[in-house]
């Protein structure tokens, strides 16, 4: 369920419960290879499932991806087909192998520009997945963090005329597309971009960020446990002092004791 770092403070645990990820770099890692753009966006679909295997090995609840974004229909024409058909045919074949996993399986974005065929796996996927609890896994396509977040003020306006000039955070979560899900601890972005690019952008205020050169088809576990040993040890302080931290008595309210009263992680989870 959706909680406000900026109303509340978030418990914190040695792993995130939420992992965010821009999938960047497929192009780039096939022309290495002097393969078609094409053939890293396939390899790219293998990455995701030995994330989706990662995370719940590792205890993350939810995982969000960045698969298409809004901004992505400008590609050539050519790689946006490919891309859609490799979505169509991702869905067919993976979708059985969630529900037998508990995966729950929900798109966000505005589905209104894909086809027919498109909408209805996904939302066959979404009702298959709809009582899974493992892992809860959402996939962005033609997603936008403005276009969610002016979905949301018009969904709001629509339901609440009444209290316009008084609307407030609590009032706009339940319409953002990701309403069902606590916000992002970690966002990881592969590739060497480091940049946001218009990705859940109300979700990651508080948000830890991380970086790699690596791109998408040679992300691994390796670079997962890299990416989280790193998130435990930041110092969530949520707009409080350090000083402030260390006193807390409760180590649920208390991000750094929490780090610092923490269990080594195992083998698997290495400090750099």
């Amino acid at each position: 369920m959706f909680s406000s770092s900026t109303r509340t403070i978030p418990a914190h645990s040695p792993v995130p419960r939420h992992l965010a990820v821009i999938m960047d770099g497929n192009g780039r890692w096939a022309k290495k290879r002097f393969l078609p753009r094409v053939a890293g966006h396939q390899q790219g679909v293998e990455t995701v499932r030995r994330l989706v295997k990662g995370c719940t090995d590792r205890g993350i609840g939810h995982l969000t991806l960045f698969a298409f974004s809004s901004e992505n229909w400008r590609r050539p024409a050519e790689e946006v087909k490919y891309l859609m058909n490799l979505f169509v045919a991702a869905l067919e074949r993976e979708v059985g192998r969630m529900h037998q996993n508990g995966v729950r399986l929900r798109i966000i974005g505005d589905l209104s520009a894909f086809e027919p065929r498109l909408i209805d796996l996904i939302r066959r996927g979404e009702s298959l997945t709809a009582g899974n609890e493992k892992l809860h896994l959402t996939v962005a396509a033609n997603y936008g963090g403005r276009w969610d977040l002016m979905q949301a003020f018009n969904g709001l306006v629509q339901a609440y005329p009444e209290k316009a000039g008084n609307y407030t955070e609590v009032d706009l979560e339940p319409f953002l597309a990701m309403n069902y899900a606590p916000e992002p601890d970690l966002f990881i972005r592969t590739g060497g971009e480091q940049r946001i690019s218009n990705f859940l952008l109300w979700q990651l205020a508080y948000c830890e960020l991380f970086f790699t050169e690596q791109c998408w088809p040679d992300f691994d576990e390796a670079t997962l446990d890299t990416a989280i040993a790193s998130f435990r040890k930041r110092e969530r302080r949520f707009g409080r002092t350090s000083e402030q931290l260390l006193a807390a008595p409760d180590n649920k309210t208390n991000p750094l004791a929490a780090v610092l009263t923490a269990p080594t992680l195992p083998a698997e989870f290495p400090d750099a």
